[in-house]
């Protein structure tokens, strides 16, 4: 299969001197390839070392055919519809034309056909026919992202890179993305922790602290793969493992008899009824004995030992994200909140929300669903009395925390540390470092000011400020809180919260979270 992009002993280091790889090898071709890993890992980098935005400290990328990128945030500055296809001057030339006011150099070089291509891009991606000249900033981030998509594939490139493609996507847009890709012909990188979207991929590639290595098979396979190749590591790890113990407990043992037996020559040389002579032979013989076996059982323990530490290689030695919650205590007959009429929305002129009504009751667990721009991160604010409603009310009747899509109710100023203390001020130092450790904020990790930290390290942070207290919130609200987090941690949260036992109440266009925490009721807006 031929490659479009060969990495080829790639090194990188972020700029404070930390290694993502060394001597990475790599080859993408005309295949839709989904590039996984933890957060930290380098997938983002690998695509900006793909497109030459950054280079490597050492080795050489070879590059074929045309590459177009779509990155995590469409930029909306100044910019409108036509301006991301790359087509306000060849738009302008056409209605220069259709004015009359034309040159010959206009005529000349007109795409007639631009226009209804345009179109059917949009319409390609799930978007209804919109004027060029619209701006991106009228739009909804899912919008936006298809926009983007729809230009990044116009001109047919061999090779895309589709950086958290569906991030912030309603369940339409997942889907548009999915079609794209399903009928894409050419090649595709795809960074993303959307596991529906990775089911559709034909290879997986997984980047760890060790370097990247290709499955064969859409992310289903992989995981099969992984499962096995994981076990027999571990087993081929515990088996040397006991080999090393077996040595160790037969050295021991050996020093004990010498010791027995010293012990006994020594007493016998003392009474003097054994000739000294006979002794010291004896003793050199020992001595000569034991020197031996020591030799033959520290290179027995040598072969074992590189044993494990080829065993361990196979296994990618990193923290977990344990999320373990103290219980809430709710009551299951508690009503924890109550809307009635809520109208509103960030202006006042044009309320998103409209005679919205609700009731949660004990521990139950409600989706709040719907299209980009229907209005679900304002209802939150509505309902947490951040925006003030035009009509209605909204009431919370149980201790309870938002977390957003920025993470707001954290101090960028300050440490995590310091936020976990405000936001859980009975907690001493000592349940405030386990809880952090919990989230993968060990010792001096913990220490980072919050507004230095990435994307997914800001929302762990906001999962561990929020959840980990001994006393968790009664009403935990969740916006998108899947967006920048990792498979691993991802599944892990899930698993956190299938254990928790107060209400929650979650935005997310991610059904197979949805399904793994146990929402029993959604609501659709829009």
């Amino acid at each position: 299969m031929p490659s479009f992009v060969a990495l080829n002993s790639v090194s990188y280091s972020t700029p404070d001197g930390h290694s993502l790889f060394q001597d990475l090898n790599l080859a993408f071709g005309p295949a839709r390839t989904g590039l996984i890993g933890r957060n930290g890992t380098g997938k983002s980098t690998i695509l900006k070392l793909i497109t030459g935005e950054l280079q490597p400290a050492s080795g050489d990328i070879a590059v074929s055919g045309t590459i177009r990128m779509l990155r995590q945030s469409v930029r909306v500055d100044g910019e409108t519809v036509a301006d991301t296809f790359g087509a306000t001057e060849a738009l302008a030339r056409l209605a220069r034309l259709e004015a009359g006011e034309g040159t010959l150099e206009d005529a000349g070089e007109a795409d007639w056909t631009l226009p209804s291509r345009l179109e059917a891009a949009l319409e390609r991606v799930g978007l209804p026919a919109l004027t060029p000249e619209r701006p991106l900033a009228t739009l909804s981030g899912g919008q936006r992202t298809r926009i983007a998509l729809a230009a990044l594939i116009f001109d047919e490139p061999d090779l895309i890179l589709l950086d958290e493609p569906t991030n912030n996507l309603d369940a339409e847009g997942r889907a548009a993305v999915a079609e794209v890709l399903r009928g894409w012909r050419g090649g595709a990188i795809v960074v993303s922790h959307d596991r529906q979207l990775l089911a559709q991929m034909d290879a997986i590639v997984e980047l760890t602290t060790l370097g990247a290595k290709t499955y064969g098979g859409n992310y289903d396979h992989y995981q099969e793969r992984k499962a096995l190749e994981l076990a027999a590591a571990e087993q081929n790890l515990a088996s040397a493992e006991r080999r090393i113990a077996e040595i160790d407990q037969k050295v021991q043992a050996v020093r004990e008899r010498k010791a027995h037996k010293d012990a006994a020559g020594a007493r016998k040389r003392a009474r003097g009824d054994i000739p000294k002579i006979l002794l010291n032979g004896r003793r050199d013989n020992a001595q000569k004995t034991a020197g031996e076996q020591a030799n033959i059982a520290a290179r027995q323990r040598e072969d074992a030992a590189r044993e494990a530490a080829e065993a361990r290689a196979q296994i990618e030695i990193l923290q977990n994200l344990s999320v373990r919650l103290a219980p809430t205590g709710l009551p299951s007959g508690k009503t924890v909140l109550e809307a009635h009429g809520l109208t509103g929305g960030p202006e006042a002129d044009t309320p998103v929300v409209r005679d919205f009504n609700l009731t949660m009751i004990g521990p139950e667990r409600l989706a709040i669903t719907g299209p980009n721009g229907s209005g679900k991160t304002t209802l939150l604010r509505l309902l947490t009395g951040e925006l003030v409603p035009l009509a209605g009310t909204a009431t919370i009747a149980a201790r309870h925390a938002l977390l957003d899509q920025t993470v707001s109710l954290l101090d960028p100023e300050r440490t995590i540390r310091d936020n976990f203390r405000a936001i859980n001020p009975g907690d001493d130092e000592t349940t405030v470092r386990s809880a952090l450790a919990r989230f993968m904020f060990r010792a001096e990790a913990a220490l980072q000011p919050v507004g230095t930290l990435s994307g997914g390290e800001m929302l762990r942070a906001g999962l561990a400020c929020t959840l980990g207290g001994s006393r968790p919130p009664e009403l935990l609200i969740l916006d998108e809180p899947t967006n920048h987090l990792d498979i691993t941690a991802i599944e892990a949260v899930e698993a956190g919260l299938g254990a928790y036992d107060g209400a929650l109440l979650v935005v997310s266009h991610d059904p197979a979270f949805l399904e793994a925490i146990g929402v029993t009721r959604q609501i659709s807006l829009g």
